[in-house]
């Protein structure tokens, strides 16, 4: 069989691979099809309007792969990233075209001229300030003729749904819709539990011990000089517990207790193969109530507080979210992440304003405990 579109490599997974037939994956992969086919039967003429394609459902679902083999079948100019590499892009962009009458359009006009399709995994609101840039640059992506073709684990209209100044976010939910088809792919199966090749990269402390985590950094590291020297990343350093020149080993609080971001994951995935964080505490604690002062600034630009109720966030939550980033991105870039924690991992959230997101986190958490995960 020839796989020269999403439907025939889905067919293909199916009829050689042992898929399972499921439902909502060929309701998801027909809507791929179409938009790949006006995609191809359109490519010279690059301004016609083409519907993009917005998935969405549970995790485990086969959402990246369905948009996998959407992409790796075009055959025009498109890019495919993970989303917040793609923010990270566009606040680097947007910094540099300061001074532009319209960075955003500006943006948009650049992106159009270098690709045709822009696909994005894993699309989710958090922070006020990617939700004011992405309320005009959807649109104005759109405008310039830019098809998007994403997954996320929420529908549009729950994109940002509790966010602050939420107004500003609202233009771009009407242009997805617009836009694009929105495509539930809620089958019953978490695929990514299937069963496979075990190979434990969790471990749940036996009092101050850390024998498992230290057993599997000796044979990370075999023939590698090892050191406890603190580890640059940008402009900070972080205190290690040893490393290696391709293996982090750090404790909990060094990665998710001090103000680093998605960039600095993303940074320390380029450098290291593996890593592996110790004193992962118990996650969850009960919520409390917030307040945000008038007046105050939340992202990138000034919020009309006005007094306003906070999330409901626990004592936790500022390094559930980086917890949370750093695995995102170790699963994205396929690098090992090795835990040893308080608590089994079924566990390590189970209350909490991060619930949702953390689902995900739990089943990544659970496919990097087979063999396969990290290969090829």
């Amino acid at each position: 069989m020839t796989i020269d579109s999403p439907l025939s490599a889905w067919q293909y997974a199916v009829e050689q691979k042992g898929f399972v037939q499921d439902e909502a994956q060929e309701h998801a992969v027909r809507a791929l099809q179409k938009c790949h086919d006006a995609l191809h039967q359109a490519s010279h003429e690059r301004r016609a309007p083409i519907t993009g394609v917005y998935l969405w459902g549970p995790v485990g679902r086969g959402k990246t792969w369905l948009m996998d083999q959407f992409y790796n079948t075009l055959r025009v100019p498109a890019r495919r990233q993970h989303f917040h590499h793609f923010m990270g892009w566009v606040h680097q962009r947007s910094f540099q075209l300061t001074g532009t009458a319209d960075p955003l359009k500006a943006l948009a006009q650049e992106l159009a001229r270098e690709v045709r399709v822009l696909c994005f995994d894993e699309l989710f609101v958090n922070d006020i300030g990617d939700a004011i840039i992405l309320g005009r640059l959807f649109q104005v992506m759109f405008d310039e003729g830019v098809v998007v073709v994403c997954t996320s684990n929420q529908p549009p209209d729950q994109l940002y749904a509790d966010g602050f100044n939420r107004d500003r976010f609202t233009p771009a939910i009407a242009a997805i819709k617009q836009h694009m088809q929105v495509v539930a792919v809620d089958g019953g199966e978490d695929h990514r539990l299937h069963p496979g090749a075990a190979l434990q990269r969790y471990w749940v402390a036996a009092g101050d011990q850390t024998g498992g985590l230290a057993e599997a950094f000796k044979v990370l590291t075999v023939g590698q000089s090892v050191s406890s020297d603190p580890v640059k990343v940008g402009h900070r350093s972080i205190n290690v517990v040893q490393a290696s020149a391709t293996v982090l080993w750090c404790r909990y609080a060094e990665l998710c207790e001090q103000p680093l971001a998605a960039m600095d994951f993303m940074a320390l995935c380029d450098r290291f193969n593996a890593i592996l964080m110790s004193d992962v505490p118990s996650l969850s604690a009960q919520k409390r109530e917030g307040r945000i002062a008038r007046g105050t600034e939340d992202g990138v630009e000034r919020v009309a507080a006005g007094d306003r109720e906070l999330p409901q966030l626990s004592v936790h939550d500022d390094g559930v979210r980086r917890f949370i980033a750093l695995v995102d991105e170790c699963y994205y870039r396929k690098v090992p992440l090795y835990l040893e924690a308080s608590v089994p991992m079924d566990a390590l959230y189970t209350e909490g304003y991060l619930e949702f997101p953390f689902r995900r986190t739990l089943s990544r958490l659970q496919e990097m405990q087979l063999q396969r995960f990290a290969e090829a």
